[in-house]
């Protein structure tokens, strides 16, 4: 007997792409059930084939750009590499540093995440 299909616990609206789909989701996750790994970010958008998680990260990255024009905090600090350090990937702190928005001076990547996990909390709170 086949399993039945999967359901996309978020579905997305007429026109949004797929980082507006992510920014909703984190944006809308409980403090409790922060960081969230990419994989199960993946998956709660309803993406399970090989590949997801690429373009889950690709559509973090374009929340990251938008983010940073916005002069906002990144909401794509909120997920993180399944690796059990509870940091994003290098990637998120590469792309940081390019879009100027990187570690202040004497900084670590685990110093600067955590100021950005509060930073964006602080703002979805006023919200």
């Amino acid at each position: 007997e086949a399993p039945p299909p999967r359901v996309r616990p978020i579905q997305a609206t007429v026109g949004e792409t797929l980082a507006d789909q992510v920014r909703r989701y984190l944006q809308n996750l409980p403090e409790d059930k922060v960081p969230i790994t990419y994989g199960k970010l993946a998956r709660a958008l309803g993406y399970w084939a090989p590949g997801s998680i690429a373009k889950v990260t690709s559509a973090l990255e374009a929340t990251m750009r938008v983010d940073a024009a916005l002069s906002t905090p990144f909401v794509a600090a909120r997920a993180v590499s399944r690796d059990g350090n509870e940091l994003p990937g290098k990637g998120f702190f590469e792309l940081a540093q390019a879009l100027g928005c990187g570690p202040m001076d004497g900084e670590t990547d685990r110093v600067f995440h955590e100021r950005l996990l509060v930073e964006v909390s602080s703002t979805l709170k006023k919200n």
